[in-house]
């Protein structure tokens, strides 16, 4: 059976998204959500150390060996992501569930888990598989049950935000799967691995540069790079709020993750169209990204909609490592996809968990308003998560500015150095904002009894927010897998 884990992790979430769709009973569907997701996270954390101890595991579905037949390839990196959505999986399950029954009609509540395990099935496909057609069959299957799972928010707006995000998302999907057209055409091949091996005597040639040029633009759709971010504020906004933890959490993470197989397993960097080129563009897009997305949320008053312009800000920390293209910037890249995670789902959780206390879909600054004394524990916890997104030394946010930093010195990119820091400064001014309005103004919610926030909900709230500052002095393990992941994907690096 152990042999059988890649498989599993992968068709186990499948299975119980079928049951929870024909047994739509909210209890059973919630529990067997919770199962599922436990036994992926033991799949994947087994795959871990079995790697960690024998190498990369090759998984032949069907008996038919690669190239012939799909292969399920999992080294450190697939791990490290596979590893965090089961985690951010299960956690949200465990956090969310009063939120789920009070924001999605009960009717609806069934087909809601069966959304979300589908949703889990196809994000954790993306990562495992190694066959570029298998990974958009994934990649469809976890859109669709994202645009669903966005359209059960009780704001209509939600309905509108779905659809702009399926539309582009289609368009994203469209893009990538030419690009895969194009590199079959030529190389009669869609194994990863494989294709690598078989485009080096052809990377100079301009189908190969027009297959990357769609399969990177698609992706930076999935990815919500600037300027293609523009689906992202409304579908995190009017999601219902454990819909929206989940995906800040795991949806772009796994898109940059496929996107960072193609340009370093397939392409290297050494194709032909100039690094210096692709550098470029993703330089520019980064730098955008993180000022655009900073300056949005600076002028931003709705709280879900200024953390999804945040978020954009963030993802452009993210393809920044990529852009850096050396060890040190490519770890601070690599690391800061599971702090991104960890710090924005701990915001998103504590935002949803305030919106349940007083009983609106959307929170604005001024609901915020006082509620460092009605809610002391919970405001310091979204302080702490907050002061992370900034970088402040000893939260792991610090840790990613310190490698991207390092990266930047590395290539001598001064000027990079100092956009770095004073992104910063942006993050503390949107930052400041929420501080000043939840610890110096009076409160606003005065017919409402504020009360701390209720037993498992706070659990899961105070172990992300408490990661936050130990993963910040104890980077053996988030650093120390990313490291590995780098080896992974760049050996040479």
């Amino acid at each position: 059976m152990f042999d059988q884990w890649p498989s599993l992790v992968v068709a186990v979430p499948l299975i119980a998204a079928g049951i929870c769709a024909i047994i739509r009973y909210e209890f059973f569907c919630w529990l067997v959500s919770i199962i599922t997701s436990l036994v992926s996270l033991s799949g994947s954390i087994f795959l871990y150390l079995t790697v960690k101890a024998s190498g990369d595991i090759s998984y032949k579905l069907g008996g038919w060996a690669p190239p012939v037949g799909i292969e399920y390839r999992v080294d450190i990196f697939a791990c490290y992501l596979l590893i965090l959505i089961s985690l951010v999986a299960i956690a949200v399950l465990i956090y969310g569930r009063k939120l789920i029954n009070k924001e999605i009609a009960s009717h609806l509540r069934g087909w809601f888990y069966s959304m979300y395990l589908l949703c889990m099935c196809g994000l954790m496909g993306i990562v495992i598989t190694g066959d570029a057609f298998n990974a958009f069959v994934f990649m469809e299957i976890s859109s669709l049950s994202m645009y669903t799972l966005i359209a059960l928010g009780r704001d209509k707006r939600a309905l509108l935000a779905s659809y702009q995000y399926l539309i582009l998302g289609t368009l994203g999907a469209t893009m990538y799967v030419i690009g895969v057209g194009l590199l079959f055409n030529v190389t009669g091949t869609l194994n990863l691995i494989d294709l690598s091996i078989k485009i080096q005597p052809i990377l100079d040639t301009p189908v190969i540069k027009v297959a990357m040029s769609f399969i990177f633009a698609g992706l930076s759709i999935k990815i919500a790079l600037f300027p293609l971010h523009f689906w992202l504020p409304n579908a995190y906004a009017f999601a219902p709020s454990v819909v929206t933890t989940f995906l800040a959490a795991t949806a772009t993470k796994v898109s940059i993750y496929l996107l960072m197989r193609y340009f370093y397993t397939v392409f290297g960097f050494s194709f032909g169209m100039s690094s210096e080129l692709i550098i470029g563009i993703i330089l520019s897009c980064s730098i955008l990204a993180i000022f655009v997305g900073s300056f949005s949320a600076i002028f931003e008053n709705n709280l879900k909609r200024l953390l999804a312009f945040s978020s954009v800000a963030q993802i452009g920390y993210i393809t920044l490592g990529i852009a850096i293209a050396n060890n040190a910037g490519l770890t601070g890249s690599m690391v800061h996809i599971f702090n991104h995670a960890l710090m924005k789902a701990s915001l998103f959780m504590i935002l949803g968990a305030i919106a349940f206390q007083i009983h609106k879909d959307q929170l604005t600054l001024t609901d915020l308003s006082g509620l460092g004394k009605q809610m002391p524990f919970s405001m310091a916890a979204m302080t702490i998560a907050g002061l992370s997104l900034l970088g402040v030394p000893g939260t792991v946010g610090f840790v990613t500015k310190w490698y991207l930093i390092q990266g930047a010195m590395q290539n001598g990119w001064w000027w990079l150095v100092v956009l770095i820091l004073v992104s910063s400064l942006l993050v503390l001014i949107y930052l400041g904002k929420i501080i000043e309005t939840v610890y110096f103004k009076p409160a606003s919610n005065t017919g409402i009894e504020m009360n701390e926030l209720p037993g498992s909900t706070f659990i899961i709230i105070l172990l992300a927010v408490s990661s936050c500052i130990y993963l910040g002095f104890d980077t053996s393990l988030t650093l120390g897998i990313a490291e590995e992941a780098v080896n992974a994907l760049v050996p040479e690096g």
